[in-house]
């Protein structure tokens, strides 16, 4: 079975999986994946055409919140896909157990090689920069660092690193910039914070709605607003000291008793026709090389910087104990 899943992967699965036994597939992701003008519905339709399957979203706010429920509910959970963690979680949740190999040959797929992905438990679906969104109409002049943002007066939205991968990844942003001195960088940011949501949705609405200057999302969020709206109103600030990215995953998951049809559908996720979808749906870049993509998500590619998924489990119970010391204050 494992040699015909793989075929059926190389072929982008052109064929209809008649040979799995399982008929319902349970995905554990987070809510704005799962949206009206999310991937999830398009996604949805596409997969169950070729499985013969009923395929089942259940929705979280953000990634680590997805990540919490899978490990409260442990062996008990229904999920048998996870959607949605990306690489800063990856290590966390390998540690305690809760997903297994996905048995796919990666090489089949035209995977963007700067992603270097190898790994056996995770499959990569798409990708992107952090980054500070600004109303262009507002502002003429955008900062063009953290150092910059943290001393000007700018009032600022961002999400929990304890419940947002956003919100994580603004941690390791400041960390990798500021190093030991980040516990006064965030206490110089908490000055121009109008609030921290708890994930990412509820941050960038209340930014549309102008309650603050700069929202933390993606480089490739503006896309969003050129592609649907024909608005060029919303932009990113690039920062020369660069931008933490980050890969978003998907695994079976350990207690899954529709191993087949788990690893089926991440094999579908690599397929063209779903990357094809994610780009202007999830806002986010496609890890296949081969995806054609509007033009506006070309044009913003900005430096990477961070750290290593085993450089984050080591460090983030640290980190995440300096922030909250420093906005508590």
């Amino acid at each position: 079975m494992k040699s015909s899943l793989r075929l059926l992967s190389a072929l982008g699965l052109s064929l209809c999986i008649t040979t799995l036994s399982a008929k319902e597939l349970t995905v554990y992701t987070y809510s704005s994946f799962t949206s009206s003008w999310g991937p999830g519905p398009q996604l949805k339709t596409l997969f169950e055409a070729q499985c013969d399957c009923t395929l089942n979203y259940v929705s979280s706010d953000d990634g680590v919140s997805l990540l919490n429920r899978l490990r409260l509910e442990g062996a008990s959970t229904r999920a048998d896909v996870v959607l949605g963690l990306d690489d800063a979680l990856m290590e966390q949740t390998r540690a305690l157990g809760l997903v297994q190999p996905h048995q796919l040959e990666l090489s089949n797929w035209p995977l963007n090689p700067d992603l270097a992905w190898t790994d056996t438990d995770f499959i990569p679906f798409d990708y992107g920069y952090f980054a500070f969104i600004y109303d262009a109409h507002k502002i003429e002049t955008p900062v063009d660092s953290l150092e910059a943002l943290l001393n000007s007066d700018a009032s600022i939205i961002y999400q929990d690193p304890r419940t947002s991968t956003p919100g994580q990844g603004l941690m390791l942003w400041m960390q990798k910039v500021y190093g030991d001195d980040v516990q006064q960088a965030w206490q110089r940011l908490a000055r121009n914070t109008v609030t921290v949501t708890k994930g990412w949705s509820e941050a960038y609405g209340m930014f549309l709605q102008g309650e603050a200057d700069y929202v933390l999302s993606y480089t490739t969020s503006p896309a969003y607003h050129v592609v649907a709206e024909e608005s060029d109103q919303y932009q990113a600030a690039l920062f020369t000291e660069g931008h933490v990215a980050q890969i978003e995953l998907a695994a079976v998951t350990a207690p899954s008793q529709n191993v087949e049809l788990a690893q089926a559908f991440l094999s579908f996720l690599l397929s063209e026709d779903a990357q094809t979808v994610i780009p202007t749906t999830n806002w986010m870049l496609p890890v296949r090389t081969d995806i054609e993509l509007p033009e506006v998500f070309l044009q913003t590619q900005p430096q990477r910087i961070g750290f290593s998924p085993e450089e984050t489990e080591a460090g983030r119970e640290t980190w995440l104990r300096t922030w909250r010391n420093a906005v508590s204050r």
